[in-house]
């Protein structure tokens, strides 16, 4: 099983990435999420989940180990392939899948593509309680939901958009997992305002 790749990035597509690790180009599958991380970089480390079907071996690679945690548990909910995960992983960001599962908002899980009522009743009922076990950490610091919620609602109550409020707030966090709420919120402004 591979379980963690590192290498230089040769193509990247919001989907897929081929890495060269030591001569040998890995097709990865990942996350629109882990994309958008990952984005700026020419090497990068990715943990890894490798699918075995009778036809196919498909590797999927994740930026945090909390992305590839709740992966592995989305593909243990009946009806929900690798694919259909990473599609969900893709639509919707971790933190607010987690509260979706958690508070049981069909209506935000269906949004995701490729996921119906049906599905997304199952993943709430299966996953409502394992979810808290996932946690969303860059360089071992966990990021308070609450700072992070709180920041984007600030630039939202700006006039910013909820997607481009999100984007920025997370990339301050990511140079700055310790970063005050306030410092936050005028970091990210200064970023939307370049």
């Amino acid at each position: 099983m591979i379980g963690y790749i590192s290498g230089k990035i040769i193509s990247k597509k919001p989907t897929k990435i081929i890495l060269d690790v030591n001569g040998v180009g890995y097709l990865v599958n990942i996350s629109v999420n882990t994309f958008e991380k990952i984005a700026d970089k020419e090497t990068v480390s990715l943990f890894t989940y490798l699918s075995v079907k009778e036809d196919s071996l498909d590797l999927y690679g994740f930026y945090t180990s909390a992305e590839k945690e709740m992966f592995e548990l989305l593909i243990g909910v009946s009806g929900i392939g690798p694919k259909t995960a990473q599609s969900i992983l893709s639509g919707l960001q971790l933190e607010d899948l987690k509260e979706a599962i958690k508070s049981g908002n069909i209506n935000r899980l269906t949004s995701a593509p490729g996921i119906g009522r049906k599905t997304a009743e199952r993943m709430i009922l299966e996953l409502r309680e394992k979810v808290d076990g996932v946690s969303e950490s860059i360089d071992g610091t966990v990021v308070s939901t609450s700072i992070k919620n709180d920041a984007i609602a600030a630039l939202v109550n700006l006039g910013y958009g909820q997607k481009i409020a999100d984007r920025a707030v997370r990339s301050v966090i990511d140079k700055n997992p310790n970063i005050s709420i306030e410092d936050l919120i005028r970091e990210a402004l200064s970023l939307l305002n370049n």
